[in-house]
Parts: C-alpha cells; structure tokens; sequence
C-alpha cells in the first residue's frame, strides 16, 4: 500500500493552503464546494452566527413535514417523509410517515387557515405515533375541512 504523508495542500493559483492535515483532522480554508450526494454524520455540528456555540446538525433539521390542502381531496403541495394522509373525519386527518420516528416524544406542529374566519379558531394535534400524527382544525366549536395544511415534525427518527 503506497501512502502519501503532508502537512498541507495547496493550490497551484494562490498562495494561501487549501487543505492543513493535523493527525485525523483536515481543516479546508475558503470555499468549500460539494457536488453530489455525500453523507453527514449524526456527529455533525454547526457554529453559531456569533460563533459563541454549536449545535447539532442532524437534531435541528425536520423530519417530516406536508402542506397540503384538506378540502376534498388531500392534495399535496411538498412534502418531506411523507407517505400518505388520511382523513379521519372533518377537519380531521392523520399524516404517515416514510421513515417512522424513534418514538412518540417528539415536537409536532400544525396550522391551518381558518375557514369562515371565525374567533374560535383553533388548530391542534390529537397524537402522537411513531408511524403517524393526527391533527384537527376546528373553529367555534365546529370541526372544517381548511384549504391549507401545514404539519412539520422534529426528532429523532428510528
């Protein structure tokens, strides 16, 4: 096996090093551009914008979330790990999963444009799976199918 040992790369139009190896580590100085798919791990960390702390990657993205419109049929706008929605009844309906969560610990949130602008509006989530969450939108006491549905779930998925 033929191996190559440096302490830094540079690049043949400047003067600055591209790449300083220390040990294990690399440390790329610039601009780094990615093409193609590459894998980031769960050890993943970003800098804060004041550069005071990190925080994890892979724990602040969102694991599922749709938009959709609930009146009629449930037409999807986007989504991300989203297999299907189904309704329930009403204002009712329950959104699956691709890739199930972990558990049911997670944070889910859900909105919803009000129908008939009522004052009692009000849009929740009912529960909590690791396949699926079931929402409901309702307003002064009177469930609605509304035309726009956001759902976006955070946490670790299985």
């Amino acid at each position: 096996m033929s191996r190559i040992k440096v302490d830094a790369l540079q690049g043949t139009s400047g003067s600055d090093t591209a790449i300083t190896l220390n040990g294990a580590n690399a440390t790329v100085g610039g601009t780094l551009a990615v093409t193609g798919i590459h894998t980031v791990g769960t050890n993943a960390v970003a800098t804060s914008d004041g550069g005071a702390a990190t925080t994890s990657i892979v724990q602040g993205l969102a694991k599922m979330w749709v938009h959709f419109a609930g009146s009629g049929s449930q037409t999807v706008g986007d989504s991300f790990n989203h297999a299907s929605i189904t309704d329930d009844a009403t204002g009712r309906y329950t959104v699956v999963y691709t890739n199930n969560m972990a558990n049911d610990d997670y944070s889910g949130s859900y909105d919803a444009t009000a129908v008939n602008n009522n004052s009692g509006e009000a849009t929740y989530i009912q529960t909590y799976a690791t396949s699926s969450i079931s929402v409901k939108h309702y307003e002064n006491g009177t469930n609605y199918d509304a035309g726009n549905n956001v759902v976006t779930v955070h946490g670790d998925l299985a």
